[in-house]
Order: structure tokens, then sequence, then C-alpha cells
């Protein structure tokens, strides 16, 4: 009757722990959940925390609600001008309808993946394809991926129950005969700048240069004029000096001057004048006195 007893207790305290490891379910604060009966979605959205459900006939799906990366194959697209573009990007989704996300995709990510996956290259092709190529070098990426995060955030909360968080351009490459053409473009529009800064610098220069030699007629004029003036000034003092010194002693004067002249004529060892001997020019080698007449 012990043994009996026991058993049943035993048997008693597994059937309750079975029922309550099967009634007893916990979603994390990371998770989202719906609950299923045969399939049929009975509950929808639950939230984190403990709840129960019916053994055998319930079921509990769980959803992870955390941003979710899709990195996408690099693609080909064409721009406004038709030049081919090699994009190389990823998404960053996010379940935001339980209910929804798991009727479209069975709550597998990686079915979710390859649902996402052609309407973000469709997005993509769209936006690269209404822009010239000039436009997607110069602008910045997170502003070229607005209008398609924004239009793939619609599309995919209708369809799938998710929410696009974000779109990133890792890369942008040119085909190898796009990128010649670009950089021929690029080349010559840097030739052509070029040019551009040679041919302002010359004129600059040409305009420095016309001032500076002006500046320099200007400046070498009123230093000959100043140079003239003190020369006249230099002349008329000398004139005044002369004129003094030679009103105080005449005859010192006069002979001061004959030795002048001739030291002057006689300079050299051929100079030679033919004079004659009574000529008033030789009157001071005469005799030492020339006022006694001899």
């Amino acid at each position: 009757m012990i043994n009996n007893r026991s058993l049943l207790i035993v048997g008693g305290l597994a059937a309750v722990a079975w029922l309550a490891s099967n009634s007893l379910y916990v979603v994390d604060e990371t998770e989202r959940a719906v609950k299923l009966r045969f399939g049929e979605i009975i509950e929808e959205n639950i939230q984190p925390g403990l709840h129960v459900k019916v053994p055998i006939t319930q079921t509990i799906r769980k959803f992870d609600t955390r941003l979710l990366t899709l990195d996408t194959d690099p693609s080909r697209y064409l721009t406004l001008e038709q030049k081919a573009v090699i994009v190389d990007s990823y998404i960053m989704w996010q379940v935001v309808n339980p209910t929804q996300y798991y009727e479209a995709t069975a709550g597998d990510e990686l079915m979710a993946s390859r649902l996402i996956q052609p309407r973000v290259d469709e997005s993509l092709r769209n936006e690269f394809g209404r822009l010239n190529l000039q436009e997607i070098i110069a602008e910045r990426r997170e502003d070229l991926m607005i209008g398609p995060m924004e239009e793939l955030d619609s599309l995919l909360r209708g369809e799938l129950g998710v929410a696009v968080r974000d779109i990133r351009v890792k890369r942008i490459d040119l085909p190898e005969d796009v990128s010649s053409a670009v950089y021929d473009r690029m080349r010559s529009e840097r030739e052509r700048e070029a040019r551009e800064w040679r041919a302002q610098g010359k004129e600059e220069a040409e305009r420095i240069r016309a001032n500076a030699d002006r500046r320099s007629q200007v400046l070498l004029a009123q230093a000959d004029e100043r140079s003239e003036t003190l020369r006249g000034e230099g002349d008329a003092e000398a004139a005044a000096i002369f004129s003094d010194a030679y009103s105080k002693d005449e005859e010192f004067f006069s002979f001061w001057r004959s030795l002048n002249a001739y030291r002057d004529s006689f300079a050299n060892d051929d100079n030679m004048l033919v004079l004659d001997p009574s000529s008033d020019f030789f009157r001071y080698l005469k005799s030492a006195s020339p006022s006694s007449g001899e």
C-alpha cells in the first residue's frame, strides 16, 4: 500500500510538472509572440512576461524584435543618363507586427530576407534611375537613402509587418568603362579650371606689373625733379660762394684761376700750346708780382 501510494504521489508530481512546463511560457524582453491553436492565430502580439497556454492544442511562436541586418548582394543600377553604377548596401529592419509577420513569412527569418531583398533592389533601382552620375557622387549617402528608406518602410509595414529602420550604402563603384569616361571628364574639367586659374593669375600679374611700372616711373620722375632742384640750389649756392670769394680778393682769385688753368692745360706730357709769350695767360709766370708790370 505504501509503495502504491508513493508511486501515485510521484506520478502526480510528474504530471503537475509536465502540465506546468507545457502550460507556462515566458516571452523575453527582446521578443514578441503569437498564440496558435491548430495553426490558427488566437492571440496576437503577446508582450514580454509569464503567460499561460493550453498544452497540446495551443502553441507559441516567438519572434525577435531587435534590429536585424540584411546584407544585400552588390547590384548594378543605371543612372538617369544610362550610366551603370555598382551599389553594395545593407538594410536594418525590425518586426513590428508579429501577426502580420507570421502570416507573411511563417515566422521564418530567411523567408523574410528573401521577400525583403527584391523590394530593396527595386527601390534602389528607382532611386538611382532618377539621378545623374554627378548627383550620386556629390550627394551624401545618408541623404541619398532617405527616399528609399521611407518608401520601403511604408511598403514592408503593410506587406510583412516589419519596419525599415535604416538603409546604408557601403560602396558605390563604377564599371571599368564608365570609370574611364568619368576620369577623363574629371581630368578635362580640372584642366579647364587650371587654364582659367592660369589666365586669371596672368591677368593679375600683368595688372600688378603695370601698377609697379607706373609707380616706378612716378618715383623716378619725382627723384629727377628733386635732383634737378637740389642741383640748381647747389649751383646757385656755389655761384654765390664764388662771387663772394671773388669780391673779397680779386687778385688772389685771378691767381688761383690761372693756376687751375695751368694745371688743366699741362695735365699730360704730350700737351702743347702755341701762344704769344707776352700773352696775358703767362702773366703769373713772368713775375712773382704781376701787378708791378715786370
